[in-house]
């Protein structure tokens, strides 16, 4: 398996060059971007803009472990006004044509939400309705995924939506199409489940996995913490890769950051990893 990093790990403003050349210090084999509104890596991005990613990422010898985007959750499949479906799935086709300008082999889609605890104000969308919105509009997607060589990852998140491995298994299944699959968050999984659970039952499907870790007890988004300070078993999540034959990326996304020398997560992350995967004795 590789190790890699997402962009989100590192502190607020930090360049895309310069978490490149972090990234590449602290000794991680790729980095996740995330396709952005604006700014570096915006939806308005140009051929010229991704071209000097691309060589900033081939001048360090790092590779793009996967393209992942926050926009999911301004734009939702699932929303209850059209405008908003429409402008989800229109982030999701330049998700999917940016990963292939810039090498990426899949991309993080979070298929819309039942609920979002943890932003005021979103709205409520009945369950079924969700599930049928969002069917509808990944199985649409996919032709354009396989058209262009990028997988749609689907992420499991807190969007009280696809709540059990079974039913992400079916939903992939659905789409009829071998270019949706997982993105699997491991450390999503733990307020509720047990991530190697999710990882035999997925199998095949993951094509991206997330590291993160959990403490049951603190409950909420402050139970996120440092790898191997949580409740995930990693020596059994590894062992689950392995039984299923995965050796892809794995990608740190730490959240929270450090509030003080925040280049420092990056890496501890990355020693946390090395112990995890083996790398190290």
């Amino acid at each position: 398996m590789k190790k890699g990093i997402n962009i989100w790990s590192f502190g607020d403003g930090v360049s895309i060059k310069d978490a490149i050349a972090t990234a590449k210090d602290a000794g991680f084999d790729g980095i996740e971007l995330s396709l952005n509104e604006t700014g570096e890596l915006g939806l308005e991005a140009t051929d010229s803009e991704l071209k000097d990613i691309k060589l900033q990422l081939a001048d360090t010898g790092l590779e793009l472990a996967g393209l992942a985007t926050g926009l999911y959750w301004s734009y939702a499949m699932t929303s209850e006004t059209e405008a908003n479906r429409l402008k989800a799935i229109d982030v999701c086709k330049k998700q999917i044509e940016t990963a292939a300008k810039l090498g990426a082999d899949a991309i993080l889609v979070i298929p819309g939400a039942v609920g979002v605890d943890f932003i005021p104000g979103s709205e409520v969308v009945p369950y079924d309705i969700a599930y049928d919105r969002a069917l509808e509009a990944i199985t649409k997607l996919a032709p354009e995924a396989e058209a262009a060589g990028v997988s749609i990852g689907i992420e499991n998140v807190w969007n009280k939506f696809l709540l059990s491995p079974l039913e992400m298994r079916g939903f992939i299944d659905a789409t009829g199409s071998k270019f949706v699959g997982s993105y699997f968050d491991v450390g999503n999984t733990v307020y509720s489940g047990y991530p190697e659970h999710w990882i035999r039952i997925l199998g095949n499907r993951i094509k991206k996995v997330h590291f993160k870790d959990y403490r049951r007890q603190a409950g909420g988004l402050h139970g996120f913490v440092d790898l191997l300070a949580g409740d995930v078993d990693y020596p059994a999540v590894v062992a689950a890769l392995q039984e299923i034959g995965y050796d892809g990326y794995v990608t740190a996304e730490m959240i929270p950051q450090y509030t003080h020398h925040t280049k420092q997560i990056i890496y501890n992350t990355s020693g946390a990893m090395d112990a995890i995967l083996g790398r190290k004795g």
